[in-house]
């Protein structure tokens, strides 16, 4: 009966269709965001970095170990997970729809925490990272520049100037530099020359270590001391090498006797 009234009357259902297709749109205006559905699962990243070390390795030594300690994290449905050849290893724990992402964070930070000492000491010393993020890219910023501006600086740039800009907009998650580009030394060792000097790599390493750092020695004239001592001086010193020629004069031998250095990396 009530299609036949309406078929009669193509006027009145007009209107009709035409005021309730105004009230939806104006509706989709201002029907607040929280009315939608959560269909995305929150997820967390877990990442690590083994120097040197193949996919296989990373698998056993830094991937598997954290996937242990976090399956059956609370809230979560499922994880998947990848090692690279150049020894990065990446975790991502997907958790139910509308599960809180901050608490998630923390229990999988947890649960990291639990497998660190199993992990290789160079994974322990540059850390292991646990980080929100969306499964989906939002937005792509391009930074480019001419011919005085080389990928090197523009990619500095964008870490000092513009990373935590974007970082700090509400609702951003997270903001990476997709082309990051590292001020770093890479060290080239000489098998012969190592071995004619009765060294080994991991000797070389640990005299990098040792002597490209940043330490405090101390203060002259701090407590305890004399009783009319009223200066007081914070030592200082040449902290972690930044040029190549400073690389070049490292030590990593010498003879007791003579303090004479029988080998540096210029001898490479």
């Amino acid at each position: 009966m009530l299609s036949i009234f309406f078929i009669k009357r193509p006027i009145f259902a007009t209107v009709i269709a035409l005021l309730t297709v105004i009230a939806g749109g104006v509706c989709i205006v201002i029907l607040p965001i929280q009315e939608y559905p959560d269909v995305t699962p929150p997820t967390v990243m877990v990442s690590a970095n083994y120097v040197g070390a193949n996919a296989f390795t990373v698998e056993e030594t830094v991937t598997r170990p954290l996937e242990d300690q976090i399956n059956g994290v609370k809230g979560m449905i499922y994880m998947d997970s990848s090692s690279t050849s150049s020894g990065s290893s990446s975790i991502t724990v997907y958790f139910e729809p509308g599960y809180d992402l901050d608490i998630a964070t923390v229990d999988v930070q947890n649960r990291v925490a639990m497998a660190t000492p199993q992990l290789p000491a160079e994974v322990k010393q540059q850390g292991v990272i646990v980080d929100k993020q969306t499964p989906s890219i939002v937005c792509f910023v391009a930074v480019t520049g001419d011919e005085n501006y080389d990928d090197k600086f523009l990619s500095n740039f964008v870490n000092i100037n513009v990373l935590d800009e974007l970082r700090r907009i509400p609702g951003v998650g997270k903001a990476s530099n997709m082309g990051e580009k590292k001020y770093s030394i890479r060290v080239w060792l000489n098998p012969d020359r190592i071995k004619s000097l009765g060294l080994s790599p991991a000797e070389i390493i640990s005299s990098i270590q040792s002597q490209n750092k940043q330490a405090a020695i101390g203060r002259i004239g701090a407590a305890p001391t004399y009783e009319n001592q009223q200066i007081e001086f914070v030592l200082t010193t040449e902290g972690r090498l930044n040029q190549v020629r400073e690389f070049e004069n490292i030590i990593v031998k010498f003879k007791a006797s003579s303090n004479k250095s029988v080998g540096d990396f210029r001898d490479r």
